[in-house]
């Protein structure tokens, strides 16, 4: 069974940088045909994707953040994790990682979620 697990802090001050990892098991983020993806929602907005690393290490971002946005992996601990920089309220949402199918792309594991606000 493939489990993801998201932590982080759940509070971050305006202009500072949000750091948030997936812990995964029952697979290995590095085996092919799957991309490893962060995934969040504002409140009252629908679920927005913001960017992935591949099982080669690969990383890919929406265009609108991704100036602010790093995404990285620890192999040895099967943990990605997520950076996003210069945050605003905006920011403040439920920040989810997630499986992707590469072939299909589709998600089929997600975390839990973790609720992130982003206020002083």
């Amino acid at each position: 069974q493939v489990q993801l697990q998201e932590s982080g802090p759940g509070l971050v001050e305006p202009s500072q940088t949000l750091s948030l990892t997936c812990t995964v098991s029952g697979a290995s983020i590095t085996t092919n045909s799957y991309y490893w993806s962060w995934i969040r929602q504002p409140p009252g907005k629908e679920l927005e994707w913001m960017g992935a690393i591949g099982y080669s290490g690969s990383t890919y971002y929406r265009p609108d953040i991704k100036n602010r946005t790093s995404i990285s992996r620890d192999t040895s601990k099967n943990q990605f994790t997520l950076q996003l920089s210069s945050v605003s309220p905006e920011d403040t949402g439920l920040y989810y990682c997630a499986r992707v199918v590469v072939d299909a792309y589709e998600y089929d594991y997600w975390g839990q979620g973790t609720q992130v606000t982003v206020s002083s």
